[in-house]
């Protein structure tokens, strides 16, 4: 035998003599201990599997690039059924979800799913017309690339609220819809997306309760602020004016650059 085995043999047999003797001791001194206990049962501990972060065609980033999946088709997926995908395959999980978050872009809320439709909140305002005439001449990806260069800014190319209000209390109504409780929860939610100097800020906010509450408002988008502490300080008055609960989760914090996490702010 080497010097090396009888090196590594020699302290893991002093450590099982070790572990059996503290064994021998223990086991004279109070039989009847029970080591390792389970903490007391008075605490939620069963898993649940499911997504809070969801994005359908009413995401402009999502909608105005091809995905033609609604919020209700996305709980219908969620829930077990069989759903057709936007490049027209069908689709069903194999094992349905206990819960799903509709989590779309708050920045102009539906805009593809109104473009689609040629609704009137589209065809009367002058940017989103040009957009709306854009993808109905087959031109949707570049009506998409030049929405996009307006949020490196924080501008909003559409300066409607109407269109975001429509497009939310369409959510709420799915979520109402598909929500059982004990067996499936809907909960309602957005995602505020900000990048600053290209860093990734961005939140998924997710509700406790139901229509009456969140119906009060429209989602916070980063045309209101770039700043999570605004974003904080809304949550705040949503809770004091609704009796509500929010919650923001961050978003792929590793593209912020370390923003997302900063200590000073």
């Amino acid at each position: 035998m080497n010097p090396l085995t009888i090196w590594f043999v020699a302290p893991l047999t002093l450590a099982l003599a070790s572990a059996a003797g503290a064994q021998e001791h223990f086991s004279e001194k109070n039989p009847d201990q029970v080591y390792s206990p389970y903490p007391e049962q008075t605490f939620p501990n069963t898993v649940y599997f499911g997504d809070t972060h969801l994005h359908t065609s009413y995401s402009v980033d999502a909608g105005m690039a091809g995905n033609t999946v609604t919020p209700e088709g996305a709980y219908r997926f969620a829930l077990g059924y069989e759903v057709e995908s936007s490049t027209g395959l069908r689709a069903k999980l194999k094992r349905p979800l206990d819960f799903l978050v509709v989590a779309d872009h708050a920045e102009n809320l539906g805009l593809a799913p109104l473009i689609d439709k040629s609704a009137p909140v589209v065809l009367d305002n002058p940017q989103a017309k040009r957009y709306h005439d854009m993808v109905k001449a087959g031109n949707g990806y570049e009506a998409f690339l030049d929405w996009l260069s307006y949020q490196g800014r924080a501008e909003d190319p559409i300066k409607d609220p109407s269109m975001s209000r429509t497009a939310w209390n369409e959510i709420i109504a799915m979520a109402e819809k598909y929500n059982q409780p004990g067996s499936f929860t809907a909960i309602i939610g957005f995602e505020w997306t900000t990048n600053v100097d290209g860093n990734n800020l961005h939140r998924n906010v997710l509700f406790r309760g139901g229509k009456e509450a969140a119906s009060q408002i429209v989602p916070f988008s980063q045309y209101d602020s770039r700043d999570p502490e605004d974003l904080w300080a809304w949550m705040s008055e949503y809770e004091k004016k609704t009796g509500d609960r929010a919650l923001a989760i961050p978003h792929n914090g590793n593209l912020s650059n370390g923003m997302m996490f900063a200590a000073t702010t």
